[in-house]
Parts: C-alpha cells; structure tokens; sequence
C-alpha cells in the first residue's frame, strides 16, 4: 500500500487547525484533571507532569493561533507566504518545554533530599492511567495530521505530546512504587526521568524549527524524487542547481533544465510547464519555478558559484 500524498493546502490548513484545537482542549482536561490530583496527592511526580501538561496547554494555544496565521495566503509584503509562523511556534514550544525541565529536575531534587509521602495514591494513579489513555489518542491523530500536512507546528506539538506519554507512564511508575513498595524515592526518580525527556524533546524540536528558519535544504529522497520527476520528459537534458526550502506546510522548489536551443519559445514553455505539473503532482504543497538554459550554455549559479566568486574577490581573507 502507498503512503498518501499530502493534502492540498485549503484541506490541510483545516486539518492542522483542527488538529491543534483538539490538542488544547486534551491540554485543558489534562492541566484540570492533574491539578486536582496533586493537590490531593502532594506528589512531585503529578506536580511534574502537571507542569507539563500547563506549559503543554500555552504552547498548544500558541500552535492553534500560529498554524491560523501561517496558512494565510501570500500578500503584498509576504509573497512567500507566512507559513514560518510554525517554525517560530516550534522554537515556542521548545523554550517552554526546557523551562519546565529544568524547574521539575529542581523539584525532584529537593524530594529527594526531604521525602514526603503520597496520599490518595490509587486516585493520583487512576488519573494519570486517563491521562495516557488521553495522550495517546492525541498523538495518533497528530501523528495522521503530520502525515497528511507535514506541518511542523503539528510535529512540535505532537513531539510534546509523545514525551508526555512516556513521561505518563514513568509517573504512573514512580507513584505506584512509592504507594504499594514504600520506595518514597520512585516518585522523585520518575520526576527526573520527565525533566531529561522534555529537554531531549525540546532540542529535537528545536533543532527542527531552525532549519526551517534556515532554510535549509528538503531532505535528500525528496530532492532526488524531484529530479527524477522533472527529467522524466527525454527532451530535458541535465537538471542542475536545485534549491529546496520548506516554510510551514509550503514546498518551495527552483532548478534549472537543459533544453535543446533549437526550441521554439512556446515548445520550451510548455516542457517546462509539464515539468512543473508533475513535481506538483507528487508534491501538492509545492511551489516550482523551474529555468530552462539551452542544452551545453548553462550559466553557472548555486551557492558553489556564489562562493567561488567570493573566494575570487578575496572577500573576508586577513592581510
């Protein structure tokens, strides 16, 4: 079976908007449901994933605004459109979730030095057994969205939401090991082993969010899918200085081809339209300008050329 395509951009702009609303009312029960039980409970562990379902809730609402504001079509002062307003919401979330590491990793360890006993342990675990229940619902259906939309404030969000999961579980764990085998210190262990999920999770989607900021590059198959495609014509000779770059759910996509020079100029137009198309196809989120050169008389371009040139002028050398 094929994976599917992704979807055109109107579906896609409804299904990450979607997606991210229902992250924000799971965030809403989830911050209730824990908070309830911490003060129940006096857990360190419930209070570290109640930290975490809270700053979860701000970066959910900060993705549900943010994938709104990048699906808003180009205008006169953004012909690229907006969609890195998802890159910046990643970059959000990410600083959000390293605070709430760092603060539960302090949490835990003023537990471990002073230990304090967990009361209402069957309620604090009956909740967190509903958060992963929960939790995991969310992460099935983000993880379908991401597949469908490729949208990298869905993938920010969704890597919350997959940390959270496990972390549910290790405080499932360290609450259920301090009620029913007295190890009073389970539950502190539990709280760091949340605090160093969330700063792992933080950077990967950190890290992530500055490519696109970057601009960098697709990824590698793509690339080569891409040429592929825009060769498939045998009229088109040699596809060179293919430059990618990603911005939201949006594929930007610019080459050059060789053409024969005999061509009239509606011939041309027409193969480099059909190439165009066929990218498109594969990629719907895609938007190609491809430049066709006369076979054999390609001007060079590309940053190797940029660069060469530099290095020629010898721009940034020390006397």
């Amino acid at each position: 079976m094929t994976a599917a395509l992704p979807l055109a951009s109107a579906s896609a702009n409804r299904l990450t908007r979607r997606v991210a609303l229902l992250s924000v009312a799971v965030a809403v029960t989830l911050v209730a449901m824990k908070g309830w039980a911490w003060g129940a409970s006096g857990s360190v562990a419930m209070l570290s994933s109640l930290a975490d379902s809270a700053l979860d809730l701000a970066a959910s609402l900060f993705t549900f605004f943010a994938v709104r504001y990048a699906a808003t079509p180009p205008d006169a002062e953004h012909s690229f459109g907006h969609g890195k307003a998802e890159a910046f919401a990643g970059l959000f979330q990410a600083g959000l979730v390293a605070v709430s590491a760092v603060l539960i990793a302090v949490e835990a360890a003023q537990r471990l030095i002073d230990p304090q006993p967990i009361v209402q342990g069957p309620m604090a675990m009956a909740v967190m057994a509903v958060s992963i229940v929960l939790t995991g619902l969310l992460v099935s259906a983000q993880s379908w969205a991401v597949k469908r939309t490729g949208s990298i404030a869905t993938k920010g969000d969704r890597a919350h939401y997959v940390a959270d999961f496990a972390a549910n579980i290790a405080v499932l764990a360290g609450i259920a090991a301090g009620v029913f085998l007295g190890l009073g210190w389970a539950d502190a262990a539990a709280g760091f082993f949340v605090a160093v999920w969330l700063a792992w999770g933080a950077f990967d989607v950190a890290r992530e969010a500055a490519d696109h900021l970057m601009d960098r590059e697709a990824p590698a198959e793509d690339r080569t899918r891409i040429i592929a495609l825009a060769g498939e014509d045998p009229r088109i000779g040699a596809v060179h200085d293919l430059r990618t770059r990603t911005s939201g759910p949006y594929l930007h996509v610019q080459m050059h081809i060789e053409l024969d020079p005999d061509l009239t100029l509606t011939a041309a137009h027409e193969l480099v339209v059909a190439a165009e198309t066929r990218i498109r196809a594969a990629f719907p989120m895609a938007d190609v300008i491809i430049h066709p050169d006369p076979r054999g008389a390609a001007e060079p371009h590309g940053h190797e050329d940029f660069e060469r040139r530099v290095a020629g002028a010898g721009y940034g050398n020390s006397e």
